[in-house]
């Protein structure tokens, strides 16, 4: 068996989108006001993890698509980077899609979607793995695709034979209806009072 440490270093992989959309279906904010730092701090500290590092992941619109938006994650994430948070942002992809609406009439809109953010999750959690750099991989994510990078998270652990644990976080309320973490994972589920001690003052808007 494989010797747990005593204490165990952290590194955190947040995905900003997911936990955004997920904190608005929980809670209710309508902007990402989350303090990235001290969500992680919170629950290191109640998990008695040591922060070896945090990493941020976003999707990011054009200044022309959207200004407002553009403008708000440059100064969110300026502001992350003076905090010793590595952040890999990607330019938002757009596309056309049709919503139908109730009276049957149709509309079409202009969507930004995120592309490769949860594979550059995927491929840090494992390097950092490879690389030695923790004991905890805390990745703020429900994407179940991240459940094979759990399978081979474990692989590492067994190669070199040392203890590994992946934990998955994400919001939980009555009203948020995805209830699971990622499969293969421990799950830390984020109530309202733990989200609320850790909103970030700063409206970048």
């Amino acid at each position: 068996m494989l010797q747990e440490p005593t204490k165990k270093r952290a590194v955190a992989f947040v995905g900003g989108q997911d936990l955004f959309h997920a904190v608005k279906e929980s809670f209710g904010y309508f902007h990402p006001n989350y303090d990235v730092k001290l969500l992680v701090e919170k629950i290191c500290a109640n998990q008695g993890w040591i922060i070896e590092g945090i990493n941020f992941y976003t999707g990011v619109p054009d200044h022309q698509d959207d200004a407002l938006w553009n403008t708000f994650w440059n100064k969110k994430l300026a502001n992350m980077g003076k905090k010793d948070i590595k952040v890999f942002a990607r330019p938002l992809r757009y596309r056309n899609e049709t919503v139908k609406l109730p009276d049957g009439k149709t509309y079409t809109v202009l969507v930004g979607r995120e592309k490769g953010i949860d594979v550059r999750i995927a491929l840090d959690v494992i390097a950092f793995a490879l690389d030695g750099a923790y004991d905890v991989a805390l990745v703020f994510s429900q994407d179940q695709d991240l459940m094979e990078v759990a399978d081979e998270v474990r692989k590492i652990a067994r190669q070199q034979n040392r203890w590994i644990k992946i934990a998955s976080a994400f919001p939980k309320s009555p009203t948020y209806r995805n209830t699971r973490g990622i499969n293969k994972t421990d799950w830390i589920p984020i109530d309202r009072a733990t989200y609320d001690s850790c909103i970030d003052p700063k409206d970048y808007r």
